[in-house]
């Protein structure tokens, strides 16, 4: 199970990486659409700094200890760090190419957890994958133009 407990910590440190992205797109974001972005970014980054405790207790499960550094995530992320602040639109364009990235990391660990026969880990893993697809329709659908 050491392969499914590496893959874990991906997805926690991508969950973490894309939660301080968004959190920081919020505290920056400016423009004519400022308010509506500032909202729907705090509505993401609240619901993935929830999913970041669980994905961590599940990791603990697994007889691993959680990664809980900002240098062991910056290892262990596949998600590029934001040194800028774009536009709203391409903060949005950002967070979709980063959403994506959390469901490709989610993707390996539920192959590796149904592999496993962890049938919770892979309940849990349909579960977050379920809501990265719903913040990445928001995310598109809010940058889309007519």
């Amino acid at each position: 199970m050491a392969k499914l407990g590496d893959a874990m910590k991906v997805v926690l440190a991508d969950t973490f990486a894309l939660y301080l992205k968004t959190h920081n797109f919020h505290w920056n974001v400016e423009g004519p659409d400022f308010y509506e972005y500032h909202v729907f970014f705090e509505k993401i980054y609240n619901e993935l700094w929830e999913a970041v405790d669980s994905i961590a207790e599940h990791i603990r499960t697994l007889d691993e200890y959680a990664p809980g550094s900002f240098g062991r995530f910056s290892e262990l992320t596949t998600i590029a760090d934001s040194t800028t602040i774009p536009s709203a639109r391409d903060m949005v364009k950002q967070l979709v190419v980063d959403n994506d990235k959390v469901i490709e990391s989610l993707h390996v660990a539920y192959i590796l957890a149904e592999k496993e026969g962890a049938i919770g880990l892979s309940n849990f893993i349909q579960d977050r994958t379920d809501i990265h697809f719903k913040h990445k329709w928001m995310l598109r659908s809010s940058i889309k133009t007519s």
